[in-house]
């Protein structure tokens, strides 16, 4: 099954990094299971910063970022379990918050027996990670505060639709997008494999090249490549856009652009081999210039078992 929420790249951050915690969350419970702890991962930060001294409730829940009535709730939870207590305060219309002696003892024992196996579990994957992520997060976090997705939604004037170039670094969105197309409607065969696991050196450096489309908040979402194969000829191949960007007539902005770069390779012969299952993109092909052709059938066709329409651009 498709990834959605991957698929739909920034616009589905929020989605994302919700699933991520989720997932976290859930490992950090088992280990507050096994230790004895009858705790939620949720109430954590104010165990921590309860730790330090009694804190009102407002305190703790700009401690923790979380609501007052979130924090309400979670310190509600603690007093039952015997872990909170209130504290006479000078200022009568505010209540301190403090930890019991049992919460002491279960705070202290969280501290050495919860957080050091869960933050090291946490280590082995940050280590995966290139540069320094949580300060990214916090980049992330600091940005939000000086202004919301919706403040920043509201000013946007989105240009849909924008064309990048090959990069080694977008391989993986080169295969992955391609994969997904021909695994959902055929089998990956031999010739499919040899391009997309290899397209620096039998396209990028064999004369031909590879292009991206991309879709405002969603990112990559389409990619097409001219193969070289012979003197001013060239095959348009390997096209495939994602469903996410699907409405958005991303495959006839990409296709436009891949003819006009093949003008610029000198391509005297730009061809296509595919099959009538695509009807779509036939249908596409059709609009931007291609005709069925007989001659490309029978001198290409052949690299592929599921060809059964070749077509021939003719502007």
């Amino acid at each position: 099954m498709v990834d959605v929420v991957a698929q739909m790249g920034p616009a589905f951050l929020g989605s994302r990094l919700k699933r991520l915690g989720e997932r976290m969350q859930a490992g950090a419970a088992s280990v507050l299971t096994d230790a004895g702890i009858p705790l939620q991962p949720g109430h954590m930060a104010a165990m921590a910063a309860l730790r330090t001294g009694p804190k009102t409730v407002g305190q703790l829940a700009e401690a923790s970022g979380t609501s007052q009535p979130g924090m309400t709730r979670t310190i509600g939870h603690l007093k039952k379990l015997g872990l909170a207590t209130d504290e006479a305060c000078a200022d009568q219309r505010s209540r301190m918050i403090s930890l019991t002696e049992q919460g002491e003892r279960m705070a202290q024992t969280i501290a050495s027996d919860v957080w050091p196996k869960v933050g090291a579990a946490a280590e082995q994957i940050l280590a995966r990670v290139d540069g320094d992520f949580l300060r990214q997060l916090a980049i992330i976090e600091e940005a939000l505060a000086e202004a919301s997705i919706a403040e920043r939604a509201a000013r946007i004037v989105p240009q849909p639709l924008s064309l990048r170039e090959y990069d080694p670094s977008l391989a993986h969105e080169f295969f992955d997008i391609n994969r997904a197309w021909i695994e959902d409607m055929f089998a990956m065969e031999e010739a499919d494999r040899e391009i997309l696991e290899h397209p620096q050196e039998r396209i990028i450096d064999a004369g031909g090249d590879i292009l991206f489309v991309e879709a405002a908040g969603l990112g990559i979402v389409g990619t097409c490549a001219l193969l070289k194969t012979g003197p001013g000829a060239f095959e348009l191949t390997k096209m495939g856009v994602r469903e996410s960007a699907r409405g958005l007539k991303a495959g006839e902005f990409l296709l436009a652009a891949t003819i006009e770069r093949a003008r610029e390779l000198g391509a005297e012969t730009l061809y296509l081999l595919t099959n009538s299952k695509c009807a779509p993109a036939i249908h596409l092909y059709e609009k931007l210039g291609f005709e069925h052709d007989r001659a490309v059938m029978e001198r290409y066709a052949a690299r592929y078992d599921r060809c059964d329409v070749a077509m021939l651009y003719t502007g």
